[in-house]
């Protein structure tokens, strides 16, 4: 069958819009499922992570979605079924933001005003606002990715998986409750997150020293009502230093005296000592209003230091993340009891502090310094200026506050983490062996739980005086316990439904709490196809997942809540092998921002240069290997000029001397297999060099080093281009005989086949736009209707001779 034409000119992105109705003619992606299960071909199991469906896709996403499509095409292509299945994140807080927004919602009383069924039909209503404009994206990317039987973290199905998920965990003594310190909103009575605004620099509470009879301490001014202990740095020295104006003593960090005196004829100092030689000292609190029998001692950490403040620090676990860890670590509060704080949901004093009962903490701050003011124990007071982060709905300060939250009990089997990540697999290694090791070394206990309307909701009931609690792990079994048709499982639903008791205290009710949507997400290999209840057998066949992909700050996320779960559950890594992949940044350096608009629209780099060029811009990039892209428009343009035009004309000179030789030369018959019995040594060295190409492809592969890959295929196409093309044209043209014609036009095309094939899981689209040409010259038994239809290449052992390769390079 003859070649068809090839004009000169080419413009990607309309051949790409060509080869993407081609495929959607053939279905080409989902019968490629189907002959391979057919084939019975191995499973080989891809996890995808869920984005969330409230924005438009970005270079992050398209970066990430671009390395899973080139491992899930290889694989297929490489003999493996490889289902490929999307999912979308749509719990969380960036839907309740774009409600909140919307409604002008201000405070949790507004929700429950409106009702929390009202609310969540909301949240429902936007979360797949930029599904169709994903789907778009993402077909024109040329990934192949069922986006029609996808998962959503909303569907009942899933929904009741994590509810399974809990309830394994529960039964295994991993799930308590306890306290966290966390952001929270006194306007909305909710764990806060720190919304768009981020916070402006402003003043942010007053910085105080409070005189004591022998210590110089720092604290924020509502610290005193507070305090449950003080800190110091073990290896710090610190001095006793007397005022000679006062006569008081002091004992403060040496290195902050500049701190409280400018001269040092204000003081004389009578003693010096180390942190730790302070440890277990008793002290007399600023304000006897918080009673703790194991506190009011000074402890120590590492935390503490002496680049400003005093050096001493005060500890209140109920409002600060270090001083809840290191009042733990002393004994000073016991994990799971309620630690002691005098301030109510509402961010006010109670009345365990008489003096101030009532007050604001934000507004407490002048009346607390004019109380140690008057008491004569405050020694310098003044203000800080810096950033502070504010609620996201109220558009108020937040404060950090300990607030009751569900835990998974990760110390405990922080053994079995580090054990199941060496079982795994990492692309670069020094993700997994440092910052995704040190991670898990160091990992605490996680807060699982959210106060917030719309997720899926724990599964816990309890009476009143909580002496009874009931995990519930599935649909069925909450009917039966309570009696009641269930039919979703949102916050709305579930909340009325109640139990009764087995030990005559009366109903019990469902917690407040929704999950966080991490947990969700670190579910999905068994939520997505609705485990244990569906496709056990399915499941197991796939678990742990062979590959999965995302980006660098995954390590603290999706791969650390897969691990987690993974280990809890089956004491396995979730996963086997992981690329990781850097930030795409903008130009400048900056973080990509649209308020800046300092990056290109991706869809206008799709229609200007086409997908293969931006695929291959992303892949060839230090990106791949967990490292930081400055992206450039210039660089996808170069990739083009530098790589697919180059690629292109080798491409059509062969379809042109073939026109020409078919015409002028009686009885020229075009075959890949001349190419072989040709002795002429460019011909043998291109030839080796397409057989180590496929060798060296298939063993980095093998490897996931993609930063490999791809600078080996490139200097490839440069070999054929500039150096097999240019030198041979004489030949190819028919110039030096018809039999010299044979063997150089038979070789082009045995390696521009290779070539096509070795590259169709990075460039997919072009890929097929030459094999659809080129395999018109094969044998109806060699031909498919799609190169993605093929088997990768195999190595051809006849053809390799790395000392050729070598000699000739």
């Amino acid at each position: 069958m003859p070649f068809q034409d090839v004009p000169q000119d080419i413009k990607f992105p309309e051949e790409e819009e060509k080869t993407l109705k081609f495929w959607d003619d053939i279905d080409a992606f989902q019968e490629s499922l189907r002959k391979s299960r057919e084939e019975g071909r191995p499973l080989f199991s891809f996890y995808d992570g869920p984005p969330f469906a409230t924005g438009m896709p970005h270079y992050g996403h398209i970066l990430a979605g671009t390395i899973k499509d080139c491992v899930t095409r290889y694989a297929q292509l490489n003999g493996f079924h490889v289902e490929r299945k999307w999912g979308w994140d749509c719990h969380g807080l960036p839907v309740e933001y774009e409600i909140d927004q919307k409604l002008g919602i201000k405070s949790r009383d507004d929700v429950l005003k409106m009702t929390v069924k009202k609310y969540n039909e909301e949240c429902r209503s936007v979360v797949m606002r930029y599904a169709s404009e994903w789907k778009r994206v993402v077909r024109r990317l040329a990934r192949w990715i069922d986006m029609d039987r996808d998962y959503k973290t909303l569907d009942p199905t899933f929904m009741e998986s994590v509810w399974w998920v809990c309830k394994q965990l529960y039964d295994k003594d991993l799930v308590y409750r306890g306290y966290k310190v966390m952001p929270y909103s006194t306007a909305c009575k909710l764990q806060g997150g720190v919304g768009p605004r981020g916070g402006g620099a402003l003043p942010a509470g007053g910085r105080a020293v409070p005189e004591r009879q022998h210590a110089g301490v720092d604290h924020h001014a509502v610290d005193p009502a507070v305090n449950l202990a003080l800190c110091v740095h073990p290896e710090l020295e610190y001095v006793t230093l007397r005022d000679k104006k006062t006569d008081v003593l002091y004992l403060l960090a040496a290195a902050r005296i500049c701190q409280v005196y400018k001269k040092e004829s204000e003081y004389t100092i009578e003693g010096k000592v180390l942190g730790r030689e302070l440890e277990g000292i008793r002290y007399k609190p600023l304000l006897a209003e918080v009673k703790k029998e194991k506190g009011f001692r000074v402890l120590v950490d590492g935390y503490v230091t002496d680049s400003s403040g005093t050096g001493v620090v005060h500890q209140a676990p109920a409002f600060g993340e270090d001083d809840y860890r290191v009042c733990l670590a002393a004994g000073v509060i016991e994990k799971g009891e309620t630690v002691p704080c005098p301030v109510d949901a509402d961010g006010r004093f109670t009345d365990t502090v008489t003096d101030f009962k009532g007050m604001h903490v934000k507004e407490a701050d002048k009346s607390i310094q004019a109380h140690l003011k008057a008491s004569g124990r405050l020694l310098k007071a003044g203000t800080i200026v810096h950033s502070y982060p504010f609620c996201w709905r109220s558009d108020t300060p937040l404060i950090y506050k300990a607030v009751p939250s569900w835990f998974v009990k990760v110390e405990s089997i922080k053994d079995r983490l580090l054990a199941c990540n060496g079982e795994t697999y990492w692309v670069p290694d020094f993700v997994k062996e440092k910052r995704f090791h040190n991670w898990l070394a160091g990992a605490r206990d996680w807060a699982i739980s959210r106060n917030r309307f719309w997720g899926t909701p724990l599964p816990i009931w309890h009476s009143d005086d909580w002496e009874e609690i009931i995990c519930v792990g599935s649909i069925q079994e909450l009917e039966e316990l309570s009696g009641v048709k269930v039919t979703d499982l949102h916050k709305d639903s579930v909340d009325p439904i109640q139990i009764p008791s087995k030990k005559g205290k009366g109903m019990l009710k469902r917690v407040e709490e929704v999950f966080d949507c991490w947990f969700e997400s670190g579910s999905m290999p068994y939520a997505q196809c609705h485990y244990p209840f569906e496709n056990v057998e399915t499941f197991e066949k796939s678990f742990p997942g062979d590959f999965i992909a995302e980006g660098l700050d995954q390590t603290r996320g999706w791969f650390y809540t897969l691990m987690v779960l993974s280990t809890a559950l089956f004491d396995k890594p979730a996963f086997k092998n992981v690329i990781v992949n850097g930030l795409v940044l903008a130009q400048d350096g900056k973080k990509m921002s649209k308020r800046l608009r300092n990056y290109p629209d991706p869809e206008e780099v799709l229609n200007k240069h086409g997908a293969d060029a931006l695929r291959l811009y992303l892949i060839n990039s230090p990106v791949v290997r967990a490292e930081e892209l400055r992206f450039r428009e210039e660089g996808v343009r170069d990739v083009v000029r530098d790589v697919l035009l180059p690629w292109y004309n080798a491409y059509r000179f062969l379809v042109q001397s073939v026109h020409r030789l078919e015409a002028e030369t009686p009885g020229f018959a075009l075959a890949a297999s001349a190419g072989a019995r040709s002795s002429n040594i460019m011909d043998r060295w291109i030839r080796a060099s397409a057989a180590g190409l496929v060798q060296f492809v298939r063993g980095e592969m093998a490897g996931y080093r993609l930063y490999t890959v791809v600078p080996r295929l490139l200097r490839f196409v440069d070999d054929l281009t500039n150096w097999y093309v240019k030198m041979n044209r004489r030949r190819l043209k028919g110039g030096a005989g018809a039999e010299e014609a044979q063997a150089s036009c038979g070789t082009l095309l045995e390696v521009l086949l290779t070539l096509t094939r070795c590259m169709a899981p990075f460039t997919p689209l072009f890929a097929e736009l030459i094999y659809q040409n080129l395999q018109r010259a094969l044998p109806e038994a060699d031909r498919q209707a799609s190169v993605h239809w093929l088997r990768f290449p195999e190595v051809d052992t006849e053809a390799l001779d790395k000392r050729l390769e070598a000699k000739v390079a």
